[in-house]
């Protein structure tokens, strides 16, 4: 049905990643439409250059890179495979390409200034980390897993307790939140 519509279609692909098409119609109406393909590289985009621009100045900036394609999308630039944002890892690899990297890695999780993870304990105390693991292993030491790994309360009662522990003078070390032999819980 559409063969009898249409008189013909001329696709000019273009330099870059737009695209114009031109139909045809029996009537002699003629419809024009532009359309973003998708192409291999950054460099093959119609405003790549000025997107590779951009985000390495926000990266320079000290920004993540989740944000940085937040910022080019509200934009108006995208990604060299996707029609209509820029990607993350579109970010990472423009910046890994000009040698800029992330100061400091995000987590998913965060924990208040109050407690530190079992790695930062270790260090406090010039332990090694492993033996806070094989003590939680084995029962000994007693802490509640939350999602960014083991907490522990930065106070000096945490301190001597866990010492006590390494040093054999208490069997078991209780840190958990919740303990069921209190009254109350």
């Amino acid at each position: 049905m559409l063969r009898r519509l249409i008189d013909k279609v001329v696709l000019d692909r273009g330099e870059h990643d737009i695209a114009s098409v031109r139909i045809v119609w029996r009537g002699g109406a003629v419809t024009e439409l532009t359309i973003q393909r998708r192409v291999n590289a950054v460099a093959k985009l119609a405003r790549g250059e000025e997107m590779r621009d951009r985000a390495l100045t926000l990266a320079r900036a000290g920004m993540y890179d989740d944000q940085i394609a937040a910022i080019l999308t509200s934009e108006g630039h995208r990604s060299p495979n996707s029609e209509s944002e820029v990607l993350p890892i579109t970010v990472q690899r423009i910046r890994h390409a000009d040698g800029i990297h992330v100061n400091k890695p995000r987590t998913r999780w965060s924990h208040g200034a109050d407690v530190v993870t079992a790695p930062e304990k270790a260090t406090k105390l010039s332990i090694p980390v492993n033996w806070l693991y094989v003590q939680i292993r084995k029962g000994r030491l007693l802490v509640d897993r939350q999602p960014s790994g083991y907490l522990f309360n930065d106070t000096t009662d945490v301190h001597d307790g866990i010492r006590n522990l390494r040093t054999h003078k208490i069997d078991r070390l209780d840190l958990r939140i919740c303990q069921p032999h209190q009254e109350g819980h």
